[in-house]
């Protein structure tokens, strides 16, 4: 750490680094969602299904977000509470437009919420009911329904719908997740 990133800090002026999980089943639009939240220069053109996990990062203004990118592919979500202790938030994706497997995505998220490292923090949760474009879809608040969001009580939450691909949605979700993060 050199000279001038310590004395920023002391002075306040470093930016705050957030580790955040993004989570949430295959093909629900986590990685494409952490890429747009990335500066235009520094986003990816082809998206491909992640393996395992990837490590991304982008800045709010006032925040340094470390994300961590993990697959939701059934044989990979075993690997996602290996992270759950160095989490600060979370963010939670679903594919709004899936109704077959929302019960999947409610089956992960209770078994989230009930895990020792999760259980007892309170840890703010940010929901994306994501691919709000697609004919199919269902209503962020028909999502937050079929997930039995209000029956999160301890820890902070919030739901927005999303367009990954067009990046609607999305700065709202930041916006709340800085604001949570920063208390």
């Amino acid at each position: 750490m050199g000279l001038l990133d310590k004395l920023s800090g002391l002075l306040g002026l470093k930016k705050k680094e957030v580790h955040v999980l993004c989570l949430g089943l295959d093909n629900s639009g986590k990685t494409t969602i952490i890429n747009k939240l990335k500066p235009s220069n520094a986003q990816s053109q082809d998206i491909v299904p992640t393996i395992g996990f990837s490590i991304e990062k982008f800045k709010s203004s006032s925040l340094s977000f470390t994300v961590f990118d993990m697959s939701g592919q059934g044989r990979y979500r075993n690997l996602w509470e290996h992270y759950y202790k160095e989490g600060q938030a979370i963010i939670f994706v679903i594919d709004s437009s899936d109704r077959l497997r929302m019960v999947v995505a409610k089956e992960e998220l209770d078994t989230l919420l009930n895990h020792p490292d999760i259980k007892h923090r309170r840890i703010p949760i940010l929901f994306f009911a994501n691919k709000m474009d697609l004919r199919d879809a269902v209503t962020s608040v028909k999502v937050s329904q079929l997930l039995c969001l209000e029956n999160i009580k301890d820890k902070p939450w919030h739901i927005c719908a999303s367009d990954a691909i067009k990046g609607e949605g999305l700065q709202e979700g930041v916006d709340w997740l800085q604001e949570k993060t920063i208390q």
